[in-house]
Protein backbone atom coordinates (compact mmCIF):
# COMPACT_ATOMS: atom_id res chain seq x y z
CA UNK A 1 0.00 0.00 0.00
CA UNK A 2 1.25 3.27 -1.03
CA UNK A 3 0.71 6.54 1.60
CA UNK A 4 0.02 9.65 0.38
CA UNK A 5 2.23 12.05 2.47
CA UNK A 6 1.60 15.54 3.40
CA UNK A 7 3.95 18.73 4.78
CA UNK A 8 4.34 17.82 8.74
CA UNK A 9 4.02 13.98 7.99
CA UNK A 10 6.09 11.17 9.54
CA UNK A 11 5.98 7.80 8.37
CA UNK A 12 8.27 4.47 9.71
CA UNK A 13 10.39 2.76 7.38
CA UNK A 14 9.71 -0.86 7.45
CA UNK A 15 13.49 -1.15 5.47
CA UNK A 16 17.28 -0.01 5.68
CA UNK A 17 17.93 -0.18 2.42
CA UNK A 18 16.40 3.58 1.30
CA UNK A 19 15.95 4.48 -2.30
CA UNK A 20 14.44 7.93 -2.56
CA UNK A 21 13.32 8.52 -6.33
CA UNK A 22 12.70 12.88 -7.73
CA UNK A 23 9.90 12.39 -10.17
CA UNK A 24 9.17 15.02 -12.40
CA UNK A 25 7.33 15.99 -15.85
CA UNK A 26 9.73 17.45 -18.19
CA UNK A 27 7.43 19.39 -20.15
CA UNK A 28 3.62 20.40 -19.60
CA UNK A 29 0.90 19.84 -22.68
CA UNK A 30 1.57 22.51 -25.21
CA UNK A 31 4.34 24.49 -22.96
CA UNK A 32 6.52 26.41 -25.29
CA UNK A 33 9.60 25.59 -23.40
CA UNK A 34 10.96 22.73 -21.29
CA UNK A 35 10.36 22.57 -17.50
CA UNK A 36 14.10 22.96 -15.93
CA UNK A 37 15.79 20.15 -14.39
CA UNK A 38 15.52 18.88 -10.88
CA UNK A 39 18.23 17.48 -9.01
CA UNK A 40 18.02 14.95 -5.96
CA UNK A 41 20.70 15.72 -3.43
CA UNK A 42 21.46 14.27 0.34
CA UNK A 43 22.90 15.22 3.62
CA UNK A 44 24.22 13.18 5.81
CA UNK A 45 23.91 15.00 9.69
CA UNK A 46 24.55 14.35 12.81
CA UNK A 47 23.54 15.68 15.93
CA UNK A 48 24.12 19.10 15.83
CA UNK A 49 22.14 19.03 12.90
CA UNK A 50 25.27 20.01 10.44
CA UNK A 51 27.26 17.78 8.18
CA UNK A 52 30.52 15.74 9.77
CA UNK A 53 33.14 16.98 6.32
CA UNK A 54 32.41 17.56 3.04
CA UNK A 55 31.71 14.13 2.12
CA UNK A 56 28.42 13.90 3.84
CA UNK A 57 26.82 16.06 0.48
CA UNK A 58 26.15 13.99 -2.08
CA UNK A 59 24.94 15.64 -5.01
CA UNK A 60 25.35 16.11 -8.94
CA UNK A 61 29.14 16.96 -8.22
CA UNK A 62 29.58 14.30 -5.68
CA UNK A 63 27.35 11.82 -6.43
CA UNK A 64 28.61 9.21 -3.76
CA UNK A 65 29.72 9.48 -0.19
CA UNK A 66 32.75 8.11 1.06
CA UNK A 67 31.79 5.16 2.79
CA UNK A 68 29.88 3.83 -0.87
CA UNK A 69 26.26 4.12 1.81
CA UNK A 70 24.55 7.30 -0.19
CA UNK A 71 24.98 7.25 -3.70
CA UNK A 72 23.10 8.81 -6.41
CA UNK A 73 22.50 6.99 -9.62
CA UNK A 74 22.30 8.94 -13.34
CA UNK A 75 18.91 10.03 -14.41
CA UNK A 76 16.51 8.41 -16.07
CA UNK A 77 13.60 9.16 -18.58
CA UNK A 78 10.47 6.50 -18.88
CA UNK A 79 6.95 7.42 -19.78
CA UNK A 80 6.27 9.02 -16.51
CA UNK A 81 8.66 11.16 -16.77
CA UNK A 82 11.97 11.77 -15.49
CA UNK A 83 13.37 10.43 -12.53
CA UNK A 84 16.79 11.34 -10.28
CA UNK A 85 17.56 8.79 -7.70
CA UNK A 86 19.38 8.38 -3.89
CA UNK A 87 19.84 5.12 -2.58
CA UNK A 88 20.93 4.80 1.19
CA UNK A 89 22.22 1.56 3.11
CA UNK A 90 20.44 3.72 6.49
CA UNK A 91 21.83 0.26 8.50
CA UNK A 92 25.31 0.53 7.92
CA UNK A 93 25.93 4.05 8.58
CA UNK A 94 28.09 5.43 11.02
CA UNK A 95 25.91 6.21 14.59
CA UNK A 96 27.36 9.35 14.32
CA UNK A 97 24.75 10.22 11.47
CA UNK A 98 21.46 10.80 13.04
CA UNK A 99 19.48 11.97 9.98
CA UNK A 100 19.51 11.71 6.25
CA UNK A 101 18.62 15.09 4.34
CA UNK A 102 16.18 14.68 1.25
CA UNK A 103 16.45 17.76 -0.94
CA UNK A 104 15.31 18.84 -4.55
CA UNK A 105 16.79 21.94 -6.71
CA UNK A 106 15.46 23.36 -9.75
CA UNK A 107 18.30 26.25 -10.36
CA UNK A 108 15.88 27.62 -13.38
CA UNK A 109 12.78 27.39 -10.74
CA UNK A 110 10.82 24.28 -10.22
CA UNK A 111 7.65 25.34 -11.87
CA UNK A 112 5.71 22.96 -9.97
CA UNK A 113 2.21 23.20 -11.69
CA UNK A 114 4.11 21.81 -14.67
CA UNK A 115 6.31 19.96 -13.11
CA UNK A 116 4.45 18.29 -11.00
CA UNK A 117 7.41 16.90 -8.16
CA UNK A 118 7.06 14.33 -5.84
CA UNK A 119 9.19 12.26 -3.89
CA UNK A 120 8.61 8.32 -4.20
CA UNK A 121 9.87 6.38 -1.05
CA UNK A 122 11.12 3.03 -2.04
CA UNK A 123 12.57 -0.20 -0.29
CA UNK A 124 15.35 -2.06 -2.06
CA UNK A 125 13.20 -4.99 -3.50
CA UNK A 126 12.38 -4.87 -6.74
CA UNK A 127 13.98 -3.26 -9.70
CA UNK A 128 17.06 -1.31 -8.97
CA UNK A 129 16.41 1.68 -10.29
CA UNK A 130 12.88 2.43 -9.61
CA UNK A 131 11.60 2.98 -13.08
CA UNK A 132 8.05 1.91 -14.30
CA UNK A 133 7.01 -1.15 -13.55
CA UNK A 134 9.23 -1.20 -9.96
CA UNK A 135 7.19 -2.00 -6.89
CA UNK A 136 4.65 0.30 -5.87
CA UNK A 137 6.56 2.54 -3.21
CA UNK A 138 5.78 3.47 0.23
CA UNK A 139 5.27 6.29 0.63
CA UNK A 140 4.66 9.67 -2.27
CA UNK A 141 5.13 12.98 -1.38
CA UNK A 142 4.00 15.93 -3.77
CA UNK A 143 6.67 18.71 -3.62
CA UNK A 144 5.19 22.38 -3.20
CA UNK A 145 7.63 24.73 -3.56
CA UNK A 146 6.16 28.61 -4.01
CA UNK A 147 7.05 30.38 -6.59
CA UNK A 148 10.57 31.58 -6.78
CA UNK A 149 11.97 29.12 -4.66
CA UNK A 150 14.49 27.01 -6.22
CA UNK A 151 15.53 24.23 -3.54
CA UNK A 152 13.20 22.73 -1.01
CA UNK A 153 13.76 20.27 1.58
CA UNK A 154 11.84 16.99 0.47
CA UNK A 155 12.05 15.33 4.23
CA UNK A 156 14.04 13.83 6.72
CA UNK A 157 15.32 10.34 7.17
CA UNK A 158 15.67 9.88 11.49
CA UNK A 159 17.29 7.38 13.35
CA UNK A 160 14.77 6.30 16.11
CA UNK A 161 14.62 4.24 18.78
CA UNK A 162 12.22 1.71 16.73
CA UNK A 163 14.68 2.16 13.60
CA UNK A 164 14.26 4.80 10.87
CA UNK A 165 11.54 6.91 9.88
CA UNK A 166 10.64 9.69 7.27
CA UNK A 167 9.26 12.91 8.14
CA UNK A 168 7.98 15.19 5.54
CA UNK A 169 8.86 19.14 5.99
CA UNK A 170 8.83 21.20 2.72
CA UNK A 171 10.82 23.72 3.69
CA UNK A 172 12.10 26.31 0.75
CA UNK A 173 14.95 28.12 -0.18
CA UNK A 174 15.06 30.95 -2.71
CA UNK A 175 18.92 30.74 -2.69
CA UNK A 176 18.90 27.32 -4.60
CA UNK A 177 21.17 24.88 -3.23
CA UNK A 178 23.59 26.91 -1.45
CA UNK A 179 21.05 28.26 0.47
CA UNK A 180 19.53 25.16 1.79
CA UNK A 181 22.99 23.64 2.27
CA UNK A 182 24.49 26.79 4.05
CA UNK A 183 21.61 25.98 6.79
CA UNK A 184 23.64 22.66 7.47
CA UNK A 185 26.99 23.84 7.13
CA UNK A 186 28.10 24.39 3.83
CA UNK A 187 28.63 27.74 2.27
CA UNK A 188 29.66 28.38 -1.32
CA UNK A 189 32.92 30.38 -1.47
CA UNK A 190 32.80 34.13 -2.04
CA UNK A 191 30.04 34.49 0.61
CA UNK A 192 30.92 36.28 3.46
CA UNK A 193 32.21 34.33 6.11
CA UNK A 194 30.77 33.33 9.68
CA UNK A 195 31.64 35.88 12.80
CA UNK A 196 32.52 32.92 14.85
CA UNK A 197 35.62 30.47 13.33
CA UNK A 198 34.61 27.75 15.60
CA UNK A 199 31.50 27.19 13.91
CA UNK A 200 32.66 28.05 10.16
CA UNK A 201 31.11 26.03 7.83
CA UNK A 202 32.42 24.09 5.40
CA UNK A 203 33.54 25.84 2.06
CA UNK A 204 33.33 24.46 -0.94
CA UNK A 205 33.23 26.32 -4.73
CA UNK A 206 35.98 28.11 -6.97
CA UNK A 207 36.99 31.86 -5.79
CA UNK A 208 34.24 34.53 -6.60
CA UNK A 209 34.83 38.04 -5.50
CA UNK A 210 31.62 38.87 -5.88
CA UNK A 211 29.21 38.03 -3.02
CA UNK A 212 25.83 38.24 -4.95
CA UNK A 213 26.99 35.41 -7.55
CA UNK A 214 24.74 32.86 -8.50
CA UNK A 215 25.57 29.26 -9.54
CA UNK A 216 25.49 27.60 -12.55
CA UNK A 217 22.91 24.75 -13.23
CA UNK A 218 25.49 21.51 -13.04
CA UNK A 219 27.99 23.89 -12.46
CA UNK A 220 31.55 22.86 -10.38
CA UNK A 221 29.85 24.68 -7.17
CA UNK A 222 30.80 22.39 -4.38
CA UNK A 223 34.41 21.59 -5.28
CA UNK A 224 36.67 21.62 -2.56
CA UNK A 225 38.11 25.40 -2.52
CA UNK A 226 41.81 25.86 -2.54
CA UNK A 227 43.75 26.55 0.15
Amino acid sequence: MTHGLERGATIHLPFTALRAVLRWTPTASGARRPVPDLDLSALLLDASGRVRSEGDFVFYNQPRHPSGLVRRLPKRRDAEGLRDTVEADLARLETSVTRVVLAASADGGFEAEASRPRLLLHGAAGRADGGAGAAAPLAVLPLTPRPGETAVVCGEVLRGARGWEFRATGRGYRGGLVALAADFGITATGHPPPRDPRTAPLTYGYPQPDPAFTLPPQGPQFLPARS
